[in-house]
């Protein structure tokens, strides 16, 4: 029987998580991009753990993302996420849902370079549908025009989100079915290790006599 649309990607990609020894993975996108959707069943397929950074931060700061941002501004919330990321950046076999504006900051860049970087880029009608549907309180679109704001915010983004390792694009389907289209597509990104020579290099010494390498 075949497996259902919703179910998640099957453990035969576990070789993907030998081959990244360890990188994290950081999903990058605009808010209602599915970065923490997706991330769940990318992390179950890798055996990896799965973070979604806004929540860590939320409990970090023992208070909601709101009322972050109502206290503290937009340029406080971004110290406190800058802070969150540096710390997640330290562990290792992670799945990292970001919020949408950690890309605008370069030191997150700095942290999530030690990683792959992976943008699920999605269109803004799509976009505005998963918002609408979702009660999240998302101070960047409280405003009386939401769809001009996202629109704003994406022409900004896009050119960051644009610097990731892989862009994923997404034609709609369930978070396991983007989960795979990023399972098949990392191994693009990602380089064998390089084989030892099979034979000891010879080098040479400062008088011109050749010698075997340590190898």
């Amino acid at each position: 029987m075949a497996p259902a649309d919703d179910a998640p990607p099957r453990p035969s990609h576990r070789h993907l998580a030998r081959r990244l020894d360890g990188l994290n993975i950081y999903l990058v996108g605009m808010m209602g991009a599915g970065k923490s959707a997706v991330g769940r069943p990318l992390a179950e397929a890798l055996g990896y753990r799965f973070i979604d950074a806004d929540t860590a931060l939320a409990e970090v700061a023992g208070r909601p993302i709101a009322e972050i941002f109502a206290s503290d501004g937009e340029d406080g919330f971004r110290a406190l996420e800058t802070a969150v990321l540096n710390g997640i950046a330290s562990w290792h076999s992670l799945v990292v849902a970001t919020g949408g504006g950690a890309v605008t900051r370069p030191e997150n860049w700095g942290h999530m370079r030690q990683g792959v970087v992976v943008w699920l880029d999605a269109p803004a009608e799509e976009l505005l549908r998963r918002l609408a549907a979702d009660p999240t309180p998302r101070p960047l679109l409280d405003t009386p025009d939401p769809a001009a704001r996202l629109e704003a915010l994406l022409h900004e983004r896009r050119p960051l989100y644009a610097q990731a390792d892989l862009t994923v694009a997404q034609q709609g389907g369930t978070p396991a079915a983007v989960a795979l289209q990023v399972l098949e597509a990392l191994p693009s990104v990602l380089r064998d290790p390089t084989p030892a020579p099979a034979e000891p290099v010879q080098l040479q010494d400062a008088d011109g006599q050749s010698r075997p390498s340590l190898n």
